[in-house]
């Protein structure tokens, strides 16, 4: 990319003198802007909902997939994804992968020939919105058992599963994947999170632990180094902001905590929310937290100061996680059976 200069003649304003003066950042206020019987990722950031350019939101609704056209809140299409020899096809979530394809999750029923069927492990496949048709192959995740659910990391682009001291990530564009053993893990962690810069783990709700406090691993060395102190209640969710010197924790307790990156100090403490916090992530340009609660409430506060910007309450249900378009024009929560979302505008 070759540099761009910018020439200003300046002869006319010899005996002049030139001020630039910054207005006020403008004021934001999201407002409703479509909802549609579905859910998004219910255990994982929904995030990879969104189609990289913030014009269309992927909801799953039984056995199909909606593509929700943001500008017009309108549904542009219904995919039904289907798999040979598998019925009953239940989606965990939808993930742009790329413009036009997905990442499907979900789990079915085998028919055999002849014979009585079963339920499969989990399946992970790509499926081609424009033509409706399987791109590629269909993976069986975790297929030899005592693996944790498989999640995907929408900031990472990987599938993720643990069993006995392993994670195993695997890209399903790529199709490259590999493996983090950390040998002090001697407990199943429920939940954990990857930095986007490749560095730092963060593992919580392990199994037979006396504290909810999560526990940080540095990824070069795969060793403990840190845990992040003071948690009343178990930590449901972890994210990382995209530049990866943030943490934000969802907790049980009603509190959302927001950490600095390598050092591990509690920032700020965020409140308001009535009972647990299931969700809160960063939006992409690091402005801006959201969080989802029981409360049947999505907030949204200043990530600079902890302030509370807007409270949105138009569920009529618990919210179990949300997200940022990748833009930040639009704003997604689900619950198990609800997906809301909002538009962001200039207030007054």
């Amino acid at each position: 990319m070759l540099p761009l200069y910018l020439c200003v003649s300046v002869a006319s304003l010899s005996h002049a003198q030139i001020e630039s003066v910054e207005g006020p950042p403008p004021r934001y206020n999201w407002v409703s802007h479509g909802r549609l019987e579905g859910h998004l990722a219910l255990n994982y950031s929904p995030a990879g909902a969104f189609s990289p350019d913030s014009s269309l939101a992927a909801v799953v609704v039984d056995e199909k997939i909606l593509l929700m056209d943001l500008r017009t809140g309108e549904i542009r299409k219904a995919l039904r994804p289907h798999v040979e020899g598998i019925t009953d096809l239940q989606f965990q979530s939808a993930n742009f992968v790329t413009p036009n394809r997905f990442l499907l999750i979900g789990s079915g029923l085998f028919q055999t020939k002849g014979k009585g069927g079963g339920p499969t492990p989990t399946l992970t496949f790509q499926w081609d919105a424009d033509q409706d048709a399987l791109f590629g192959k269909v993976n069986a995740v975790g297929a030899s058992g005592g693996f944790t659910p498989a999640r995907y990391f929408p900031q990472i682009g990987y599938v993720g599963l643990y069993k006995e001291s392993n994670f195993d990530l695997w890209h399903p564009v790529t199709g490259k994947g590999g493996r983090i053993t950390v040998p002090a893990l001697t407990r199943q962690p429920n939940l954990f999170e990857l930095s986007p810069d490749g560095h730092w783990m963060l593992l919580a709700q392990i199994d037979g632990s006396s504290t909810a406090d999560p526990i940080v691993v540095e990824l070069r060395e795969h060793k403990f180094v840190d845990s992040l102190r003071d948690h009343r209640g178990t930590v449901l969710s972890m994210t990382f902001s995209r530049d990866s010197t943030k943490l934000v924790t969802a907790c049980e307790d009603g509190k959302i905590r927001v950490w600095s990156v390598g050092d591990w100090k509690l920032l700020r403490t965020l409140s308001g929310h009535a009972g647990p916090v299931h969700w809160a992530e960063f939006s992409a340009d690091g402005n801006w937290i959201v969080s989802a609660g029981e409360d049947h409430t999505a907030r949204i506060w200043s990530a600079a100061d902890g302030s509370l910007i807007q409270t949105l309450s138009e569920s009529p249900e618990p919210l179990r996680t949300v997200a940022f378009s990748p833009n930040g024009k639009y704003l997604a929560a689900s619950g198990d059976q609800t997906v809301l979302v909002w538009q962001r505008t200039v207030g007054q």
